[in-house]
């Protein structure tokens, strides 16, 4: 059977990218990499990591047997953006590389877009941009958003039946789910879906609610709520932390850009009044894997979150 692996299966490793003065994490440094140093020992703790660095004095304090070191050059630190994607394919792993462009020309790329080439054992390899956070899978039907994937720095003249021919073809998906509304204030991704709704199982979608008719958010998640309701999927919403404001502009936290391993699910929090609820429904939704919940505050500074800096894969494929 040929599939897009959705996230819950059965990882090797997961892979990070950390951060250095030469990245926007530099307002930041030391706290990024406290988060980032959480994250990955929070992981190995299930399973191997595959720790990328450019500058081996922002490293050099993590030691656990399930780290795996090697050193690239990278632009910036989004590893779900530029990482591989991996499918099935004649029940054997193959790992896709995509063309990455700094989410439509916005941010230098060029070190990032070579970073997957270099490490592991390609498939096949596009000069179609795709980034992993723009999708969700729960191996037959991918979730994404028309404003992400149809966005003209990133594949035009290509229309949305090319594009969604394409990845039917490539990623051997039945359908594609397009949410045309939904957005979060800071986010400069063109609303990735996994900021916004996550598949957890194959038959239930997570996503975001705002309950305030006042938020600058309410109109459009509540038109993308109509939506997801009009799939065949079980949804459960996700609140809106209250508003993270930073340099004085509002930041993209959310409870969606949660990260599934081998036996546990990382859940970022905010010091929000709901993390203890969300933390409770995440036990719910995952009887069978620890919750562990990591403040975000730091990474929501750059506009991402656990997701975002993390990408699993399914095979050991490093070079």
């Amino acid at each position: 059977m040929n599939y897009l692996i959705p996230e819950w299966e059965k990882q090797e490793f997961v892979q990070l990218v950390f951060p250095h003065k030469d990245t926007d994490w530099n307002c930041c440094l030391n706290k990024a990499i406290d988060t980032f140093t959480e994250i990955a020992y929070s992981i190995a703790q299930y399973e191997k990591v595959l720790v990328c660095y450019q500058d081996e004095n922002t490293i050099k304090h993590l030691k656990h047997k399930n780290f795996i070191f090697k050193k690239v050059q990278n632009n910036d630190t989004w590893t779900r953006d530029f990482g591989a994607i991996s499918i099935k394919k004649d029940n054997e792993v193959k790992l896709l590389d995509f063309k990455f462009n700094g989410w439509g020309l916005k941010f230098p790329a060029n070190l990032d877009n070579q970073i997957s080439r270099k490490l592991f054992n390609i498939d096949k390899s596009y000069n179609f941009v795709l980034e992993g956070g723009s999708i969700d899978t729960n191996g037959k039907t991918l979730l994404t958003t028309s404003q992400c994937l149809l966005e003209a720095n990133r594949n035009y003249p290509l229309t949305k039946d090319e594009i969604e021919k394409f990845l039917k073809n490539e990623l051997f998906i039945e359908e594609i789910i397009w949410l045309n509304h939904g957005f979060l204030e800071g986010d400069d991704t063109d609303s990735h879906i996994d900021t916004l709704a996550r598949f957890i199982d194959e038959d239930t979608i997570v996503y975001c609610k705002c309950e305030d008719k006042n938020d600058i958010h309410y109109k459009e998640l509540s038109l993308m709520e109509k939506e997801l309701k009009k799939t065949k999927f079980n949804i459960i919403p996700l609140p809106l932390p209250e508003p993270r404001i930073w340099d004085n502009h509002r930041l993209p936290a959310t409870y969606a850009n949660f990260l599934i391993i081998n036996n546990a699910v990382l859940l970022p929090v905010y010091d929000s009044k709901d993390d203890k609820y969300i933390y409770d429904l995440f036990c719910e939704l995952f009887p069978n894997r620890d919750i562990i919940p990591i403040n975000a505050n730091t990474l929501i500074k750059q506009h991402g979150s656990i997701h975002c800096i993390t990408k699993e894969y399914f095979s050991y494929a490093l070079k």
